[in-house]
């Protein structure tokens, strides 16, 4: 299998779950300049990461599809949900962190794709910045008394390790929200976590 992720993107949630598999792979680093790039748009005509090329050529695109993928090609590795609860458990979390999270961040990276004028960009900033916060407070709650999100260790957690590094990194305010750091510093110390930020060099 061969990933193709840019460094702290949100293929770092595939990464990680490569690395809990321990199934060979490789990781391939696309330069953010290279997106559009005529031999990218061949790979993922979206030109977004991340990509997850299989052993017989398939590509795949889309970072639930792909999670969603590896944990049913791998369900030794238990990252998808015991049963039809279980599974379900694991998709509301997964959509959860992928549709609003995830979007809501976008005018923190990139304000001027939401609203041209400039003067505007701080107050959007902000407003996304709050809403992010009511929905870190939700996260928070949801692990006051569990340490994953859908009770057993799944694809979901990483996608959250991944949107925390990005609130730090963004000014979004987590104080106060314990459960969560508790969260972020399991993740830290695993070893298949440390090996996908050491490979992208974070």
């Amino acid at each position: 299998m061969k990933l193709y992720y840019i460094p702290g993107a949100c293929s770092l949630a595939d990464h990680i779950v490569l690395e809990w598999i321990g199934a060979p792979y490789e990781a391939h680093a696309v330069a953010r300049d290279l997106l559009r790039s005529p031999e990218y748009l061949a790979v993922n005509p979206s030109g977004q990461v991340p990509t997850l090329q299989d052993d017989d050529g398939w590509l795949l695109t889309e970072n639930v599809a792909i999670l969603s993928y590896l944990a049913d090609r791998f369900p030794e590795a238990k990252l998808g949900g015991d049963g039809a609860r279980g599974r379900a458990e694991v998709l509301r979390w997964l959509a959860y962190l992928n549709s609003d999270v995830h979007q809501a961040f976008k005018p923190l990276f990139n304000p001027a794709r939401f609203v041209a004028d400039e003067s505007a960009h701080a107050e959007l900033q902000a407003n996304s910045r709050t809403r992010l916060r009511g929905m870190f407070e939700r996260l928070d709650a949801r692990l006051a008394d569990r340490d994953w999100l859908a009770g057993t260790r799944s694809i979901a957690d990483p996608y959250l390790f991944v949107v925390q590094r990005w609130a730090k990194g963004k000014g979004v305010d987590l104080s106060g929200l314990a459960h969560l750091d508790r969260f972020a510093q399991r993740m830290r110390d695993d070893v298949g976590v440390r090996a996908a930020m050491k490979a992208e060099g974070l």
